[in-house]
């Protein structure tokens, strides 16, 4: 079974920069999809950005679109999430996810269609 720990976050000020990391603790299926979501207090987890494991294939939520990078090593089993711009609005807790389908489009953002979940960074952005 694929477990999943996040790392990376913490507090930062308005117009700071985090990168998140989650690393696989097994080595996941080639083209699964691995997706990243957030959950702030008092809100429904909504999902952030998502790409094909050792593919080509992302997506972003219009919310973080630009301001967001996921991306890969490989080598690591490690997934990145860059987040640049930061907004008090970006506050939330990260989990990220692995699917064992190759996602596409706005796919990625579905929460239903992940497997496998991480226990979830904290990340919050004063003003």
């Amino acid at each position: 079974q694929v477990q999943l720990v996040e790392s990376g976050g913490g507090s930062v000020q308005a117009g700071g920069t985090l990168t998140l990391s989650c690393a696989a603790s097994l080595y996941p299926f080639s083209r699964n999809s691995v997706g990243w979501f957030r959950q702030a207090p008092g809100k429904e987890r909504e999902g952030v950005a998502g790409l094909v494991y050792d593919g080509d294939s992302s997506f972003y939520a219009d919310s973080v679109k630009g301001r967001f990078t996921i991306s890969q090593d490989v080598a690591k089993k490690t997934v990145y999430l860059q987040m640049t711009s930061l907004t008090p609005e970006d506050t939330a807790i990260y989990y990220c996810a692995s699917a064992r389908v190759a996602l596409a489009g706005d796919m990625f953002l579905d929460d239903f269609r992940y497997a496998y979940w991480g226990q979830g960074t904290q990340v919050t952005v004063s003003s």
